[in-house]
């Protein structure tokens, strides 16, 4: 009878085994996405009170150190139904340091686009457009916010636009063509951040798969910016070895300058480029090093005279210096000539979940720069820690050395969900 019973349960179980199913594969997926993070930073910076920058931003602090606490929180989402999904991002942030405290929350993507076939997409709202192949600069982001080349890869805010994107895959050498024209409106209360407010500004890029290299050709009309042309391109020259690069002709671009003491207006035509080269090696070992240049930023001798004039002026005078500053001398990497070397090791002596790695900008025009080594570790699910120290250096009068700050210690923890 005990056998009779145990091939009984034994029969059971294998018919069990052989008809049971995954319920949750057969589960349509949720029409809602939700992701993001929240996070948390520490600064310390060593404020520099013989640079110039720091007469223009902390002269009446008299503080040689700031500590800032930073909290943020961006959220994304989207919701899908048939061919069309409406989807958004959202960031807020809230800083406290021991001169002011600030916060702010933008919405930096809410647009609603639609796929009525493989080929064909149509998009309208708010939305980040992402030009170019360069790391950290992209001289043809003609219809984007500029990166912070010390921390390319953070999001950014989108510009109101309609877009349309037209893909046709083929055989042969010429295997993929996409199109991709853009209308963006600049008015008193749309994207008037962007330019001169013309009405409507278009934009369009056309993308082709060449054999085994990416190329965009790019243009934008004249509007609200001058108008301006552009193309760029990637390929591999060996497995884990590529190559990138972009050009950009701006026809009659306008530059705000320093001349004799008084503000002008320069007009003339400006190219800028940038090459670039990225190699993971068998260790894992990320190289990425990139030659930029720009003709619309400021000469060294530029540079100097506004620098000169922020270090001599009067008390009285600092607000207008600090008024010229933000007409393009105190944005980040303001100059013509930089190069960028990122290396990054993954899992290095087998700790695994852990990537050191080194950050450096130079400026080829007054031979300043920035070091930033960093730390990152992934190992606890969902939680990311890293800790990064900044050092300049440079003359007083040369860019980086004239900054407001000559280091920076910053600890982020982040969640992501």
């Amino acid at each position: 009878m005990a056998v009779v019973l145990s091939l009984c349960v034994t029969l059971l179980a294998h018919a069990a085994d052989e008809f049971s199913f995954d319920l949750s594969a057969y589960t349509a997926p949720s029409p809602f996405e939700l992701h993001g993070y929240a996070e948390l930073r520490q600064e310390y910076q060593s404020l520099d009170e013989d640079s110039p920058l720091y007469r223009l931003n902390f002269a009446d602090s008299g503080r040689d150190a700031l500590n800032r606490s930073i909290a943020a929180l961006e959220l994304s989402g989207s919701y899908r139904n048939g061919d069309s999904r409406i989807a958004g991002t959202w960031h807020g942030e809230q800083q406290h340091d021991e001169l002011a405290d600030h916060g702010a929350g933008r919405l930096y993507e809410l647009y609603l686009a639609h796929q009525p076939d493989a080929g064909t997409t149509v998009e309208v709202g708010k939305r980040a457009v992402k030009w170019g192949k360069g790391y950290a600069w992209n001289p043809v982001g003609f219809i984007e916010r500029p990166k912070d080349p010390n921390d390319p890869e953070l999001s950014r805010e989108g510009y109101v636009i309609a877009a349309a994107d037209f893909i046709h895959t083929r055989g042969g050498d010429l295997h993929t063509l996409a199109f991709t024209p853009v209308l963006l409106p600049v008015t008193a209360s749309v994207n008037d951040d962007f330019g001169q407010e013309t009405g409507l500004n278009a934009a369009a890029k056309l993308y082709l798969l060449y054999r085994d290299i990416d190329i965009d050709l790019l243009w934008l009309s004249n509007g609200s910016r001058p108008g301006r042309i552009g193309l760029d391109f990637s390929t591999n020259l060996a497995p884990n070895f590529e190559i990138h690069g972009e050009y950009a002709y701006i026809h009659d671009h306008e530059q705000k300058v320093l001349d004799a003491g008084a503000m002008i207006t320069r007009s003339y035509d400006a190219q800028t480029w940038l090459l670039g080269l990225r190699y993971l090696s068998e260790r894992e070992t990320t190289w990425i090093v990139e030659y930029y240049h720009d003709d619309r930023g400021y000469s060294e001798a530029q540079m100097q005279d506004f620098l000169g004039r922020v270090d001599t002026a009067s008390e009285a005078m600092l607000p207008q210096l600090r008024s010229i500053g933000q007409t393009g001398y105190t944005r980040p990497t303001a100059m013509q000539d930089y190069v960028y070397l990122r290396v990054a090791q993954k899992d290095p002596f087998d700790i695994l979940y852990f990537t050191p790695a080194l950050t450096a900008i130079g400026n080829l025009d007054d031979d300043s720069w920035s070091l930033t080594p960093e730390l990152l570790y992934t190992g606890i699910d969902d939680l990311e820690l890293r800790l990064r120290a900044t050092v300049l250096h440079g003359d007083r009068l040369s860019e980086f050395g004239a900054k407001p700050n000559d280091r920076k210690i910053e600890l982020r923890l982040r969640y992501s969900f």
